[in-house]
Formats: structure tokens, sequence, C-alpha cells
């Protein structure tokens, strides 16, 4: 007896989804894993999470550009992390 299914190979939703935020939430949760647990809300993970996510890791679906480049911001510097703390330390003095 064969099998008469059929598969479905690739699926494209279309229209306001909230993949990217899925997507955001699944990538925490990996790390949460990791880390054992997140202990407070308070944590700096989060934050320094938020921040690689929009401002140094490059998005395939922005053609390679991250959040951040996407909307115009740039951040200069051969190492990004380096450059966004020397700008906070500056701003919160």
């Amino acid at each position: 007896m064969t099998s008469r299914a059929q598969y479905i190979h690739h699926l494209a939703i279309r229209g306001d989804t909230n993949n990217k935020m899925e997507r955001f939430n699944g990538e925490v949760r990996d790390r949460e894993k990791v880390m054992r647990g997140l202990k407070t809300k308070e944590t700096p993970i989060l934050t320094g999470y938020q921040l690689c996510h929009n401002y140094i890791r490059p998005h395939e679906g922005l053609n390679g550009k991250t959040p951040a480049e996407a909307c115009g911001i740039k951040i200069d510097g051969e190492n990004k992390w380096i450059t966004i703390i020397q700008n906070a330390s500056r701003t919160k003095s």
C-alpha cells in the first residue's frame, strides 16, 4: 500500500504576522536554557540580547543589514560592541 500523503515543503505567510517576535522569543528561550534560567527581570542579559539583535547581528530578511542599519542608524568602528558601550557611557554622565 502506498501513501498518498502530500507534504508541504515550503510555506510563506504574507501579511501582518508575529513571526519576528516568535523567533526572538525562541532565541531567548534557547539562550535561557544554557544559562539555567533568568533569575530576575532586571538582568542585563535581555538588554544585551536586544542590542545584539537590533544593532550587531545581520538579518537575512534585511539583505544582510541589521534592523538599525535598515532604519538608517550606523554603528561605526571595528568592534560594534565597544562602540555601543563607549557611546552609552558618554550619555550616562
